[in-house]
């Protein structure tokens, strides 16, 4: 289902939505807009099928079956939404052509482990991935399309069991990567020169996470100097009222400040770059 909320906010409960899409057979785990299309919506679900809308008529407009094998556990496009790369079950890394439904680039096993890996494009069209290696140690790892046979780079973190969700902002080439289960925020910066992938800082807090979002960019104080805002959410309490601002200058990208809500158990945070 297909919500639309007013320019205003809401004033009452929405109780109908504006569209009903319906094609999958099993639940749907997976959605994300295309990014210069409009009105195009891409869904995945448990029936290991990738389907294109056009929202704005309820058409599926691609249906790309049979390449998937197994569950699908994240889906990304690129930049100017020519291909998407996909995580399955199956440890497969694929770059998929929608219009034509095909697979132009696979790397098969990118992470030994057996459980959940992710993958998301990159603004140079690089893919980045999280998942596990064959000691059920943590990892993260840069891919070029051109060439999958090897990473890039690859980087262990540890040996937590929950896996690894990465956040890519492309206007500042940082990667953000939140761990299910854990209490704090990695976040890295990914360049040309080796090894690519930069570790910059921690964020940590005292409740583990469950789950991730960050606001659109319109949302931004730019005048604070902040390049992201989180809602992260957890199964604590929640805490009093904020005290004074947090800001660290070392290094460029860290976290200013946090608080909680007691009633939602939603925790935002701001990312803001210490003026020079």
């Amino acid at each position: 289902q297909v919500w639309q909320i007013p320019e205003n906010g809401l004033s009452q409960p929405l109780t109908e939505p504006v569209v009903v899409l319906e094609g999958h057979s099993k639940r749907v785990g997976i959605i994300t807009w295309h990014p210069t299309a409009r009105n195009v919506l891409l869904s995945a679900g448990c029936d290991n099928v990738v389907l294109i809308w056009n929202v704005g008529t309820a058409e599926e407009l691609y249906r790309l079956d049979g390449l998937h094998p197994d569950l699908i556990y994240s889906v990304s496009w690129s930049r100017d939404g020519s291909r998407f790369c996909t995580a399955c079950k199956d440890k497969s890394v694929r770059v998929i052509d929608p219009r034509r439904g095909t697979v132009v680039a696979e790397k098969e096993r990118a992470h030994e482990g057996a459980r959940p890996m992710r993958a998301i494009f990159l603004a140079d069209g690089k893919i980045f991935t999280t998942g596990f290696s064959r000691m059920s140690e943590r990892q993260l790892a840069l891919w070029d399309t051109e060439s999958l046979e090897e990473p890039m780079g690859l980087q262990e973190l540890d040996s937590s069991n929950g896996a690894l969700l990465p956040f890519y902002d492309p206007d500042t080439n940082v990667v953000y990567v939140c761990g299910k289960g854990d209490s704090s925020i990695r976040y890295f910066e990914i360049t040309e020169e080796p090894p690519y992938i930069h570790f910059l800082n921690t964020f940590t807090s005292k409740e583990p996470q469950r789950g991730m979002g960050w606001m659109p960019k319109r949302g931004l104080d730019v005048s604070k100097c902040e390049i992201a805002r989180w809602a992260r959410g957890h199964g604590g309490r929640g805490e009093g009222p904020p005290g004074p601002a947090r800001t660290f200058r070392d290094p460029l990208c860290s976290p200013g400040r946090f608080y909680k809500l007691h009633e939602r158990k939603c925790e935002p945070i701001i990312m803001t770059v210490p003026r020079k």
